[in-house]
């Protein structure tokens, strides 16, 4: 009987694994804060043929340099983007865009399929005209933290990039997975086995190291009830120089730039990267 059950549970897991990473959005909110920014609509295409959609915003003043926004898994930019627009407000210009599946990008969610939207869209960015390519910032927040490490470490353009900024990402797919199966009683007994079919291919743990030389800095809140700290804290330590590591006492998931001091902070940083 046991063996039964667990090969059920399997097949579920097989069946929805990527469900447990992704949950897009297709439909765009209004959101009143754009209004407050000079942005366009930007679309362009994967190595698979796929068209995606994003946000090029531009600086409220002269730009001081590109930052380009992974974001997490669920809903899409015109939720997303809150957490990058004061930025612009900053000197900074931004590019936001939905990986396959989500918002009016086409296609079906993948692992495989984000990491090369990732690519795709830093590709874009340098093709761009009238942009600083001495002056590239990628920010990875949650899931597209985990995105932003693989992106940086085995693109042909990471000569561009400046600095990875990874906000409260995961350590490892696999790890996670094994962390979310053991919150349900149905999966619990099984979360160590289960976890293994898990692809743990791009897992940024794997790959962290293969970003330097380019700096990386890492966010996350000791508070973080969805990536528990110790993700962050591991990527830190597998990580080589040069990295920095910013630790928060707010509560709850991406809140490490919730705050004006946190964001002045950010700010230094980056203008202190040559």
């Amino acid at each position: 009987m046991k063996r039964i059950s667990l090969t059920i549970i399997s097949l579920l897991c097989i069946a929805g694994c990527s469900s447990l990473f992704f949950y897009p959005q297709k439909e765009l909110f209004e959101n009143p804060y754009l209004k407050l920014v000079s942005y366009e609509d930007v679309y362009f295409s994967t190595s698979d043929g796929l068209k995606l959609h994003g946000w090029y915003i531009r600086a409220k003043d002269k730009s001081k340099g590109t930052v380009i926004q992974l974001h997490g898994n669920a809903e899409n930019i015109s939720t997303h983007v809150n957490s990058v627009l004061w930025l612009t407000l900053e000197g900074y210009d931004v590019l936001t865009f939905d990986y396959r599946g989500y918002g009016r990008s086409d296609g079906k969610t993948t692992l495989d399929g984000v990491h090369t939207d990732a690519q795709a869209a830093l590709e874009t960015i340098i093709k761009l005209p009238n942009i600083n390519k001495e002056r590239i910032f990628i920010m990875g927040q949650s899931l597209g933290g985990a995105i932003a490490v693989y992106t940086v470490a085995t693109s042909p353009y990471k000569k561009y990039i400046k600095a990875v900024i990874i906000d409260s990402a995961f350590s490892s797919y696999r790890g996670i997975a094994r962390e979310k199966l053991g919150l349900f009683i149905l999966t619990w007994p099984f979360q160590y086995p289960l976890s293994l079919l898990f692809n743990d291919y791009y897992s940024p743990v794997k790959w962290i190291k293969q970003v330097s030389p380019i700096p990386i800095l890492i966010l996350h809140g000791k508070q973080d009830s969805i990536v528990p700290f110790h993700h962050g804290d591991i990527l830190y330590r597998e990580a080589s120089s040069p990295k920095d590591i910013w630790i928060t006492e707010t509560e709850g998931h991406i809140q490490s730039l919730v705050e004006k001091e946190q964001r002045d902070k950010l700010i230094k940083y980056l203008e202190g990267i040559n």
